[in-house]
């Protein structure tokens, strides 16, 4: 590096004009300026480098800031332009402006098309490489605007402890086109928002990096230069912003950076010995432009309403700041080896000078020491010492050897200085030979260290590709463990789920079965109830009769008791006979109860036996169709191996065609080779035949292929004739077949039509057996009954008897007779009431039983409902999760090969073209159009080429140069 000079921060300032909104709202224009260098706010002067006002072009702004830089860059200097303001103060708009403009484009694209231009109108002798770099730091995350995959950067530092962005995307340019493009690409990818101040706020710091390397092709002398062109995101105010949500986070982290680069600025301003750089990410990479080795210029963007008067006042103040601070600039050189040498030469001569120095003065202090005088002509002349140096440092200048110190010294002879001349000038030659060799062995080691940081470049990126996707695999072996345990729990719970669908439809079945033998038997009951009704209201009717004629009987029987006291016998047989018909009415209604009763268990026996009949007659049929469905499959497989003996016999029957096919060429293919190695035999012996005998040799021979032809047809004929017979066979055994089936589904309707026919003649035997049982039950009933009322009939006679005799004899006691005469009737009548009451008892409990079946049906139908639902939504959700777990593998399956894939091409390019990296550019000529390059897509401001080296020479166009 050439020797370090300081240089001061350049700050601009620029206005913009006042925008829609502020002119709406009424806003003043506050600044006023005071030539180009000084403007006043609220009374104020602030003195800078320029100030813009609000008129300013953006040519204007580029040729006061940026125009020198480039100059500067392509002078091996590092340099910076950053813009720096609160949002919506232009800043954007200054440093890129409208890219594809000629007029409104910014500093970016101006520096661009500079940078470009310079290097066409330089020396032919100079060869350039140029690479750019774009990044943004967002949410204090350094993101590669580049390869958005890229998310969270890292910054380190190289051997000069200068701060670089680690793995950030670099790509070789050779044309401002292609500048252009890789920005755009670049754009596309940055981080913008919407606010009340601004519709395109940017949200993040972009850097947009162009690092330049020039080597002479005749003196070897390498220069570097790197150009930082930073657009900081503005500081905010969220009451004014409105920002909410995400962008609040983006404000936040924004107003932080910037107050970490507001306390380099007063650090470095105010000289402390702690430069805070640390403390973000965004000083920590403009570590070099503040305060260090960089040519800087900051553009201080205002706005100039009075509604942002105390943000444009913190801005200025800022500015000011930051103009104090020093940088210390020097060319970034990379010296030669005949530039190391003569450094080498001139540290050796200063190392001899100072040692000789040494000597002397250790002579002079040794004699001292001894108590001797020194002279003052023999003394140290520090003086004249001190101008020697300066002279040996001069030497570089004029490139003459340095002379020796006139140092006085011992003295040497003749014959020692010569031999002194000859081992220094045996010593330069060796130290030129290790100079070379140390040259040779320099590069070389330059080489392989390239290719050392090449292949650990490559290692890297193919460890984090390899890691990258292990990572993705083990994601996707989780997921699709995840998925499949998920199926699992899903199939599990769906058999659960039909175990218990099935259980609750067999309790359902049951319930219902119950629930019709139930209503029937309700339907029977309410039957019978209903006859038993209207045959009581029969007998209450017969009752009343009966106690109608009783009273009229009785009170004519007391009436002519006086008069036909003779007639007692004939009384008594009268009232015997009323009473006895009043006896056989009661013994018809006990008739009645006892034949109802016996008809209940009648039924009941009944139900009993056709339940029994009906369960058999299913065995039956379930029997019989087990039967018919074995006999089914029976012939089903017999059907299918007839299909698949005519599929064979086809197939026997293509493969006997191409085997004849085949047999005839082969025999043609024989005899014309035959005859041909009996004619070449004949030729070769040298026998004397006719053609005569030739041809009968032929045909000899023809005839006998002829023969043996004919036989294997016949043979084939005849195994095609026994495969005909087979065909015929199987043909029969299969209608046989289908005879036996016909067969056996006539038995079966047969024995389905003998079985109903059984089933109801069993019934109709069954019906007659219980009516001759229910028939003989009645008249047992009957004739118990008969012989009751027999028995309480005499009783009655005998008390009715005692009733008259008393009641004549008397006659004063007629109230209580008649009382005594009813007893009978009242106990037959509360014996008919309490069957009555056990009746209607039995009836509402019925009706209650039924109720509580309907309430529950609706019940256990939307249970029903509901698992019905359930089921098919648990089976709709299986399907989908296997349609998932599908496409899940299948997207798998594709992103593990298009991974593959795009592996191996990666490192078949990094194979085919490792060496083929860098694109110098020689200057002379500028390209009538951008280079050619086989792979550039320009389309959508993407930017795809290949690493093939472009060289641009003077005065003979674009021709292909050798790899770097």
């Amino acid at each position: 590096m050439a020797d370090p000079a300081e240089c001061t921060i350049k700050v601009m300032c620029r206005f913009r004009p006042l925008n829609g909104s502020e002119v709406m709202r009424g806003d003043k224009y506050i600044p006023k300026f005071q030539g180009e260098d000084n403007v006043v706010i609220a009374g104020k002067p602030y003195m800078f480098d320029r100030v813009f006002q609000s008129s300013t072009t953006q040519e204007q702004v580029y040729n006061a800031c940026a125009q020198k830089i480039v100059k500067d860059v392509l002078e091996g200097y590092n340099g910076t332009i950053f813009a720096y303001g609160q949002t919506s103060s232009g800043k954007t708009h200054t440093m890129e402006g409208v890219l594809h403009d000629p007029d409104e484009m910014g500093i970016i694209p101006r520096i661009v098309q500079d940078i470009f231009n310079y290097i066409y109108s330089m020396d032919e002798n100079l060869e350039f490489h140029i690479k750019v770099s774009y990044f943004e730091i967002y949410l204090d995350k350094i993101r590669d605007l580049l390869d958005v995959s890229k998310t969270n950067l890292s910054v380190h530092e190289d051997k000069n402890r200068v701060p670089y962005v680690k793995g950030c995307t670099e790509r070789f340019v050779c044309s401002p086109d292609e500048v252009m493009d890789t920005i755009d690409e670049g754009k596309s990818n940055r981080h913008v928002a919407v606010t009340n101040m601004n519709e395109h706020s940017s949200r993040s710091h972009s850097i947009f990096l162009i690092n330049v390397k020039q080597e002479n092709t005749q003196t070897e002398q390498k220069l570097s230069g790197k150009l930082y062109l930073v657009d900081l995101a503005g500081s905010e105010k969220v009451s004014k912003t409105g920002a909410e949500g995400a962008v609040l986070d983006e404000a936040k982290n924004i107003n932080k950076s910037l107050s970490s680069l507001g306390n380099v600025i007063s650090a470095l301003a105010e000289g402390t010995t702690y430069i805070p750089y640390r403390d973000s990410k965004m000083t920590r990479i403009l570590q070099d432009s503040l305060g260090g080795n960089c040519r800087t210029t900051i553009v201080i963007c205002c706005s100039p309403s009075s509604y942002n008067e105390a943000e444009t006042k913190s801005t200025l103040m800022f500015g000011q700041r930051a103009k104090t601070i020093k940088n210390t600039v020097c060319v970034n050189v990379e010296l030669t080896a005949e530039q190391w040498k003569k450094k080498y030469e001139r540290e050796k001569e200063k190392n001899k000078t100072l040692r000789n120095t040494i000597q002397w003065l250790e002579n002079e202090l040794n004699r001292w020491r001894n108590g001797e005088s020194v002279p003052v002509d023999e003394q140290f002349d520090k003086e004249k010492a001190n101008a020697e140096f300066l002279a040996l440092d001069n030497v570089v200048n004029n490139e003459k050897p340095a002379p020796s110190p006139g140092i006085p010294g011992v003295k040497l002879t003749d014959a020692e200085r010569a031999k002194c001349e000859v081992e220094i000038a045996k010593l330069y030659k060796q130290l030129d030979d290790k100079d070379d060799e140390i040259n040779q062995q320099s590069q070389l080691a330059e080489k392989l260290k390239q290719q050392m940081l090449d292949q650990e470049e490559l290692l890297a990126s193919s460890r984090r590709d390899h890691d990258n996707l292990q990572a993705e695999l083990n994601r996707l072996q989780s997921e699709n463990e995840a998925s499949k345990e998920e199926v699992k729990e899903v199939l599990q719970a769906l058999e659960e789920l039909a175990v218990n669908y099935d259980q609750k439809s067999q309790e359902v079945e049951d319930k219902t079965k119950e629930f019709e033998m139930l209503s029937e038997e309700l339907n029977q009951k309410s039957t019978i109830l209903a006859s038993i009704d209207s045959e009581l209201q029969k007998l209450k009717e017969m009752t009343n009769h009966q106690k109608k004629r009783v009273t009229e009987m009785m009170s004519s029987l007391l009436k002519d008791l006086t008069e036909i006291g003779i007639a007692v016998g004939s009384n008594d047989i009268k009232q015997h006979e009323g009473s006895g018909l009043i006896d056989e009415e009661f013994t018809v209604a006990r008739l009645y109860i006892s034949k109802m009763k016996s008809e209940v268990k009648s039924m009941v026996k009944r139900c009993k036996q056709l339940e029994g009949t009906q369960a058999e007659s299913n065995k039956k049929m379930d029997e019989n169709e087990k039967e018919l469905a074995a006999c089914q499959l029976r012939i089903s497989q017999h059907e299918a191996k007839i299909k698949s003996l005519t599929e064979y016999l086809q197939n026997v029957e293509q493969k006997k065609r191409h085997l004849e096919e085949s047999v005839d060429s082969l025999n043609e293919e024989l005899v014309k080779i035959n005859a041909q190695e009996k004619v070449h035999a004949m030729e070769k012996e040298n026998e004397i035949q006719t053609a005569n005998e030739v041809k009968e040799a032929v045909e000899q021979q023809i005839q006998s292929h002829r023969e043996a032809h004919h036989k294997q047809i016949s043979s084939l004929r005849d195994e095609l004739d026994k495969k005909e017979k087979l065909i015929t066979e199987l043909q029969d055994l299969n209608q046989k077949i289908m005879l036996e089936q016909e067969r056996l589904r006539v038995e079966h309707e047969k024995l389905k039509s003998t079985d109903q026919e059984k089933s109801r003649k069993l019934h109709e035997l069954t019906v007659m057996q219980d009516r001759r049982e229910q028939a003989r039950q009645d008249l047992k009933g009957l004739e118990e009954t008969v012989a009751k009322e027999l028995q309480t009939l005499h009783n009655l006679r005998k008390l009715f008897v005692q009733d008259l005799a008393t009641r004549v004899k008397k006659s004063a006691e007629m109230d209580s007779d008649d009382t005594g005469g009813s007893a009978a009737q009242k106990q037959k009548i509360s014996f008919l009431e309490n069957n009555l009451e056990q009746l209607t008892k039995v009836h509402k409990q019925l009706v209650r039983d039924n109720a509580d079946l309907r309430c529950e049906l609706p019940k256990l139908e939307k249970r029903l409902r509901a698992t019905a639902e359930r089921v098919k939504a648990l089976e709709s959700a299986l399907k989908e999760a296997k349609e998932n777990a599908a496409r899940d593998r299948k997207r798998y399956q594709q992103e593990v090969d298009r991974i593959k894939e795009a592996v191996r091409a990666k490192n078949m390019a990094r194979r085919g073209h490792s060496a083929q990296i860098a694109k110098p550019i020689r200057p002379g000529q500028p390209p009538v159009a951008s280079p050619t390059h086989p792979n550039v897509n320009r389309s959508g401001g993407s930017f795809y080429q290949n690493s093939q080296t472009v060289a641009i020479r003077g005065g003979g166009g674009m021709k292909q140069d050798k790899n770097c």
